[in-house]
């Protein structure tokens, strides 16, 4: 997603350039091991030498700063490698145990460049394709925005591999930035923008506070609904937009889109029939209910007397009780819990301890549960 990250550098980029500062951005677009960070991770180094955001736990910046001088002076994108290893680097004390490949590019006024920070600025699902060839050798950029394309790679095989690849990781649960071979062995970094996913919380109570708090600071357009206006205030749900609507207006007033995860926590069972019943019958991929399990019993089985039966695909979508085992007990750390999982859920990863796992702690993984 769009993180706010993404935005802090965006902001400080465009404050830059009103002031007629020139800058470069450095992007991770390859990772061999264990790195602090992963791959599509950006830098903004202005030619002051100040940075915006971090490339890793803060050792690697000032070797990234100097090489974007070198790129802010001479206008040549380069790729720098970084080893990581502790042995290796022991003066920069990174002990990593693997290495970065960091694309450094001067920022310019053209037409792709303009386009790609437009989709950072809005969120708009965008995909800006680089080619990493040698230093001083311009493979082109191509910017895919919706069904527009601007710009072009030098070797049209390479831009109709790099616009099919674009597309279709643009449309996974969880968009990453990544760089891929092309079959004739032609290395190609996607750098992506994606629009921040939608959190829909049923429910205006205490504990819906932390959780959209929580949510909102990781980068969620957070909705709450919740029939009681007098608890829907900017002061309790900061950041939030919020639906005072009733339980019989759902159906009519809010439409949940594929990209849509929802908490039901209204703490009131009819209410909770209503919202189960109108998420169920929606596109969100994720619809989370709090609670233990009994309480999800019975909700279908109140659904049920009403004639509403769910199919196996509908309920497959639903996670009771919703979070992961982490003894959670106060608001603050149910919504802890509610978000821990839906990030393994996104990500595809297993949600537990990392504990005695080899190998990159980054990767997706699923371990075997014991």
């Amino acid at each position: 997603m769009n993180s706010a990250e993404t935005r802090t550098l965006i902001r400080a980029l465009d404050a830059a350039l009103l002031r007629g500062q020139r800058a470069a951005v450095a992007s991770v677009v390859r990772v061999h091991g264990s790195a602090y960070r992963r791959e599509g991770t950006r830098m903004l180094i202005l030619d002051d030498a100040s940075q915006v955001c971090m490339l890793s736990g803060g050792c690697l910046e000032a070797e990234v700063v100097e090489s974007a001088l070198e790129v802010i002076a001479s206008g040549t994108a380069r790729v720098v490698h970084y080893d990581l290893s502790e042995d290796a680097t022991w003066g920069l004390g990174l002990g990593c145990g693997g290495s970065v490949d960091v694309r450094i590019e001067r920022v310019e006024d053209d037409a792709v460049t303009r386009g790609w920070l437009d989709a950072l600025r809005s969120g708009e699902a965008a995909a800006l394709c680089v080619p990493l060839t040698a230093e001083g050798h311009d493979g082109g950029r191509v910017l895919l925005r919706g069904d527009t394309v601007t710009g072009a790679l030098s070797d049209p095989a390479l831009q109709a591999f790099a616009l099919e690849a674009a597309r279709a990781r643009l449309h996974t649960r969880d968009p990453r930035a990544a760089t891929l071979s092309a079959p004739d062995g032609q290395e190609l970094f996607i750098d992506l923008s994606v629009p921040a996913p939608n959190l829909l919380i049923y429910g205006a109570g205490h504990d819906a506070q932390p959780l959209s708090a929580q949510a909102v600071a990781l980068g969620y357009r957070t909705v709450v609904v919740d029939p009681r206006r007098a608890y829907l205030t900017p002061e309790r749900f900061p950041g939030a937009v919020l639906l005072p609507l009733a339980p019989d207006e759902l159906q009519a007033e809010l439409r949940l889109d594929s990209r849509t995860q929802a908490i039901i926590m209204n703490h009131h069972l009819d209410r909770d029939r209503v919202c189960l019943w109108h998420a169920l019958n929606s596109e969100a991929a994720f619809i989370g209910v709090l609670g233990p399990r009994s309480r999800y019993t019975d909700l279908l089985d109140a659904l049920a007397q009403e004639g509403h039966l769910p199919t196996a695909a509908q309920t497959a979508r639903v996670h009771s009780p919703v979070g992961l085992a982490l003894g959670a007990e106060a608001p603050e750390e149910v919504a802890l819990s509610i978000l821990g999982e839906l990030m393994a859920w996104r990500r595809g990863a297993s949600g537990i301890p990392l504990n005695g796992h080899e190998g990159p702690i980054h990767q997706t993984y699923v371990a075997r549960r014991t």
